[in-house]
């Protein structure tokens, strides 16, 4: 079965709505994205809500959440060892049914992993697990970013129509809040990153107080000397600015020789 196409893609409207109540999964997402939890531990909380609610009796649901960054390695979270153990292993072949929907951005439906003949490696490791059947959803995040939700189903044609439509529903709202929960990790890594530039600026500020003190000369010249220490000692100016302030504080294990 190949992956479903664009024009082919399961209705997201119509009766099934009424059944599938994503009230306690949306309060639960909002409550993490008020308290600032970590992108990790969000992702965590997410697999395992989205595994719970597609899990009906007599076909249990595990979930995988993969995403990258922008410049960030890749963040993996399951809802059990089972998903854990095949995000794994489709990682390490590099190609299967998830990778594919993240590189497609289409819906891949496996019905049955032990009469699959796509990624045939990964599928005869696959077939070694509890999994009967797999699907996989690109979320649509409109950033930088992007994630697939990985389902498995320990049933072959494990997802009817109605299942995947639920999938589908779960997904896009999952989709949103990781969103901006993305958001919200990118801004605390920005004023992270602010804090810790505000806190070199002034370490090499005070350095070169002390430099231009010691050696009577301008605050170019000063500047220019912690440069050149820092070159010649192939270490970060921040550092070589800490060095000289603990230096002249009377931390003697520090070597601080500045001269022009």
């Amino acid at each position: 079965m190949t992956e479903t196409q664009p024009s082919e893609q399961i209705p997201t409207a119509g009766p099934l709505e009424d059944h599938v109540d994503l009230t306690d999964f949306l309060v639960h997402l909002q409550d993490l994205l008020a308290n600032n939890a970590d992108i990790r531990e969000f992702l965590q909380d997410l697999a395992e809500l989205a595994a719970r609610e597609l899990t009906k009796p007599g076909n249990t649901i595990a979930c995988g959440v993969t995403v990258i960054r922008q410049k960030k390695p890749v963040a993996v979270a399951d809802s059990d060892p089972m998903a854990r153990k095949l995000d794994d292993i489709q990682n390490s072949f590099g190609d299967g049914p998830c990778l594919t929907a993240l590189r497609t951005r289409t819906i891949t439906h496996v019905p049955d992993v032990r009469n699959e003949d796509r990624w045939r490696d990964y599928m005869e490791a696959a077939a070694c697990t509890d999994v009967g059947s797999i699907l996989a959803l690109p979320m649509e995040l409109n950033s930088t970013a992007e994630a697939v939700v990985n389902l498995y189903s320990t049933r072959s044609h494990g997802f009817s129509h109605d299942d995947m439509v639920a999938a589908e529903r779960v997904t896009a709202t999952g989709a949103k809040a990781l969103y901006l929960a993305l958001k919200i990790a990118q801004l605390r890594d920005a004023r992270e990153n602010l804090a810790a530039a505000l806190d070199s600026r002034t370490a090499i500020d005070t350095a070169v107080g002390i430099i231009m003190a010691q050696n009577r000369c301008s605050r170019d010249a000063a500047f220019q000397i912690l440069v050149n220490a820092s070159s010649h000692r192939n270490i970060k100016l921040r550092v070589v600015a800490e060095n000289v302030i603990a230096h002249v504080a009377g931390d003697r294990n520090i070597s601080a020789a500045f001269e022009e």
